[in-house]
């Protein structure tokens, strides 16, 4: 549908173009100008985070990440996204897909996440990440991505029958950020990698067209249990695509699961109950205890002073059972009730849509497309 006459929009320092006005460009429009009032005005500032919708959400996603988005999340401008299209580079099966990307969902505000204070959204219902992805892959060397650590090790020895989506996939991630000109990015230690190559396309885009296009994202890293390792190896980051279940704590497990992992556990002969760094396993269990609590690492030593592991094995299985009873409560009522859950991921893609196409028009027009 047109909306009468022409108009002027200025897209950067000096350009300008003319064309009829329409509900999309009035929305296009709108985005723009939400997206240049954050730097002309204090205003808070705006947080972008993503997760794919694979394997199980575990224990260190939820410490490490979800939990510390809802604690914080009325201070801030977030966007929280499930990042379907980045699923994709591996194969999957399209109905556990689906069904995958609205368990997601249901967990993230199980854990907290409330729809008043962030915009939850899929990124396959927002195309401009996609389109965008294919405009910034043109201006990223193939030398940026092939220093990428995790293209390395999941690509493995044979990378010639590896997709080209896990080689790319990085410049996807870096667009995710830049389409919301977001200032802060929630990540582990070990996606700091991603947020560099993120802050460098963006500098030389920049740089190339002599204005500021993108804004330029600052990782946040959370220290304490910034990186939640483990349970049988706990020289590897917990992770959830290992194929070992018993490595994790998922946060659908119920209690008897939990009990069984914890007791299984990597610890050592020692049987302190110490942080200590050259005893990875115990100072990972405690980590995870350490979150939980909120008490000091002194606190915590002093609680179990001539106490084994099995008595302080028994008090983190009961913390972990406690945390997560109510999120699993929260997350079956989300998973019966669908039509909810839909509404709720469609109302996020349609605020945050705008700001996408706003900023995706910018460099459609710097570089001097359609």
């Amino acid at each position: 549908m047109l909306v009468e006459t022409d108009h002027e929009v200025r897209t950067g320092e000096g350009s300008v173009y003319r064309a009829e006005r329409s509900e999309a460009d009035i929305a296009t429009r709108e985005g723009y100008e939400a997206n240049k009032k954050r730097t002309e005005a204090p205003v808070k500032k705006r947080v972008f985070s993503g997760v794919q919708p694979t394997g199980n959400l575990h224990i260190g996603n939820y410490l490490g990440a979800i939990r510390n988005w809802a604690a914080a999340q009325a201070a801030y401008d977030n966007i929280f996204c499930i990042v379907d299209l980045h699923a994709i580079t591996v194969p999957m099966d399209p109905k556990e897909l689906h069904l995958s990307i609205r368990q997601l969902a249901a967990l993230y505000l199980a854990c907290g996440l409330d729809t008043r204070y962030c915009k939850l959204f899929v990124q396959s219902h927002v195309r401009q990440h996609a389109e965008m992805s294919w405009i910034m892959n043109c201006f990223t060397p193939m030398g940026w991505l092939s220093r990428m650590t995790q293209f390395k090790s999941k690509g493995g020895e044979d990378v010639d029958s590896v997709g080209t989506g896990l080689f790319c996939y990085p410049v996807l991630m870096a667009c995710d950020i830049l389409l919301y000109q977001t200032d802060l990015v929630p990540v582990g230690d070990d996606q700091r990698q991603h947020v560099e190559l993120t802050r460098d396309l963006a500098r030389r885009f920049n740089s190339l067209y002599g204005q500021r296009v993108f804004t330029i994202p600052e990782p946040q890293i959370r220290e304490v249990g910034a990186r939640i390792m483990s349970l049988d190896d706990p020289t590897n980051k917990m992770s959830k695509s290992d194929p070992n279940d018993n490595s994790r704590i998922n946060v659908l497990d119920d209690a008897n699961i939990i009990k069984k992992k914890i007791a299984r556990a990597t610890t050592d002969s020692l049987r302190l109950v110490t942080f200590d760094a050259e005893r990875p396993g115990i100072t990972n269990l405690l980590t995870i205890y350490q979150l939980l609590t909120g008490q000091t690492e002194q606190e915590i030593e002093a609680e179990f002073a001539g106490r084994g592991y099995g008595d302080f094995k028994a008090a983190l299985t009961e913390r972990l059972v406690a945390t997560l009873a109510p999120i699993q409560e929260r997350y079956s009522a989300l998973m019966n009730d669908l039509p909810t859950l839909e509404a709720m991921l469609k109302q996020g893609a349609d605020q945050v849509r705008p700001m996408a196409e706003a900023t995706l028009q910018h460099v459609k027009d710097v570089i001097g497309l359609g």
